[in-house]
C-alpha cells in the first residue's frame, strides 16, 4: 500500500479571525519562562538556545499550526536535552496540559549517550504526527542558522544529515515544510560549491 502525503494548502498572507481567537486563547508564557533557562546556552551559529526555542514555535505558526501543546513544546523542545538533570516536573506542571507537552518534549530528546542517527531513525518510525512537526520546524530554524555558520565540514555533515533524516520526515508531514528544506540545502551546498570546499575534498 502506498503512503499517503499531507500536501499542505497555500498559507493566506494573513491569520485568519479564527485562527487568530484560536492564537489568542493559547497562554504560552509558563513555557516561554521554562524556556528562558536556556538563555545562557550559546548557540554554534551565535545567539542562545532561548532563541532558537521562540524561532521554532514562530516557524509553525508561520506554517498555520494553532494547536496549543504543539507550540508549548517547541517553547521547550530543548530544555530536557541541554539542562543536565532537568527537573521535567516543572513542565509537567506548568499548566493543565503540562502532561502532553512534556510527552512530546520526550519525543524529540536525544537521550543521553545516543547516537544522532538512532535518535533521528526512531523520529522516522516511531514519532508522532505532532514530533515529526516539531523536528521540521527545529532543523528549518537550523538550517537558517548554518548559514552563520564558517565550518564547511560542519555544513556539509549538516546537509548530510537533514537529506538523508529529516527530508523524510518533513515529505510524510507538510509538503511545504518539505520544499523550504530543500531550498535552504541547496544554498547552503551552493555555498560549499562557491568556497572551493568541493574541490579541495576531490583533491584531497
Amino acid at each position: 500500500m502506498g503512503r499517503t502525503f499531507n500536501m499542505a494548502t497555500e498559507k493566506p498572507s494573513q491569520m485568519d479571525r479564527e485562527h487568530m481567537l484560536q492564537l489568542k486563547g493559547i497562554t504560552l508564557a509558563p513555557y516561554m519562562q521554562l524556556s528562558t533557562a536556556l538563555i545562557g546556552k550559546a548557540r554554534f551559529a551565535g545567539g542562545n538556545m532561548f532563541r532558537h526555542q521562540i524561532d521554532t514555535m514562530g516557524i509553525l505558526i508561520d506554517y498555520g499550526y494553532i494547536d496549543s501543546v504543539l507550540l508549548k513544546a517547541a517553547c521547550v523542545h530543548d530544555v530536557v536535552e541541554d539542562i543536565p538533570d532537568y527537573d521535567v516536573e516543572l513542565i509537567r506542571n506548568a499548566d493543565e496540559e503540562g502532561e502532553e507537552v512534556l510527552k512530546l518534549v520526550l519525543e524529540v530528546t536525544k537521550r543521553k549517550g545516543q547516537l544522532k542517527p538512532d535518535y533521528l531513525r526512531g523520529i522516522i518510525e516511531n514519532g508522532s504526527h505532532k514530533a515529526k512537526l516539531l523536528k521540521c520546524a527545529d532543523r528549518i530554524s537550523n538550517m537558517i542558522s548554518l548559514g552563520f555558520v564558517t565550518s564547511e565540514a560542519f555544513i556539509e555533515r549538516y546537509c548530510d544529515e537533514t537529506e538523508y533524516f529529516i527530508f523524510p520526515i518533513a515529505l510524510e508531514v507538510d509538503y511545504n515544510m518539505y520544499q523550504e528544506l530543500i531550498d535552504l540545502v541547496m544554498s547552503r551546498r551552493q555555498y560549499l560549491e562557491d568556497s572551493g570546499y568541493y574541490d579541495k575534498q576531490q583533491e584531497e
